[in-house]
């Protein structure tokens, strides 16, 4: 049933990180990967990375946050394979740390459409050719962040928030055609994207405690989660988030 034998699968964001894990561990399911982020030669490496093992990928590098390089991608991947079984919305951004209150309009709007407004885009341009099929599935890579307060990261959970609840929209609007969207929280996972928060080792000590599963994340804990989202597995599973985060969110502060 983890099985995506003749699967396409796209991920944004998946040179390093959650998403390179996520692309990884689709291949190694047996889907056709496209491997996308910004930089161009980042892209090709890894794909290199995959062809090296006998996977079948595609670079394709974008910017989420440009409408017309989105369609791009869209249209590259449906020139070289002709469908999209798998969408995995994983490019994300924070270029800020601090209360709301000192958050400029600029940041605000960067947050908000690298990690909000590119998902819907996405989903425009993707779901349709799912629809003709009557098969495909959304994932989309949100954060504990969307299910509790902060005050130094507020606009970035606020944007994790909005994919949550775009999350159950999108499920409500597809599921009539066969398309299941669901979400992924993390909780604290060993990535470039999350240095600050685990590289200072009292920092990631104390947070460890407070874990049940006693240790953060690594990407491979995500991809996991994401193939059996992507896989008949999950052919029941819609609207939902998934939190995978070694049971941070259940205890309380004092573990």
């Amino acid at each position: 049933m983890f099985n995506l034998a003749g699967k396409v699968a796209l991920v944004t964001g998946s040179t390093k990180g959650i998403g390179k894990a996520i692309a990884e561990q689709m291949a190694n399911a047996g889907a056709r990967v496209v491997i996308s982020s910004r930089k161009a030669d980042a892209c090709e490496k890894v794909r290199a990375e995959f062809a090296a093992r006998g996977q079948e990928a595609l670079a394709v590098p974008c910017n989420v946050g440009q409408k017309e390089e989105l369609t791009r991608l869209v249209e590259t991947v449906m020139g070289k394979w002709g469908r999209i079984d798998a969408l995995v919305c994983n490019a994300a951004t924070n270029p800020y740390f601090g209360p709301m209150l000192n958050a400029s309009d600029e940041v605000f709007d960067k947050i908000m459409l690298t990690n909000v407004k590119s998902v819907m885009w996405l989903a425009n341009m993707v779901l349709p050719q799912m629809a003709e099929r009557r098969d495909g599935a959304m994932i989309i890579i949100s954060s504990i962040g969307a299910l509790r307060g902060s005050s130094q990261l507020g606009l970035y959970a606020t944007s994790k928030a909005a994919e949550a609840g775009m999350c159950r929209a999108l499920a409500c609007e597809w599921g009539p055609n066969n398309i299941r969207v669901n979400c992924i929280a993390p909780g604290l996972i060993r990535t470039d994207f999350a240095r600050a928060l685990w590289e200072n080792d009292e920092r990631r000590k104390a947070r460890e405690a407070l874990t049940p599963l006693r240790r953060i994340g690594d990407p491979i804990d995500i991809g996991g989660v994401a193939v059996f989202l992507a896989s008949q597995a999950a052919s029941f599973v819609t609207g939902q988030m998934i939190v995978a985060d070694g049971g941070v969110t259940i205890v309380g502060e004092r573990g």
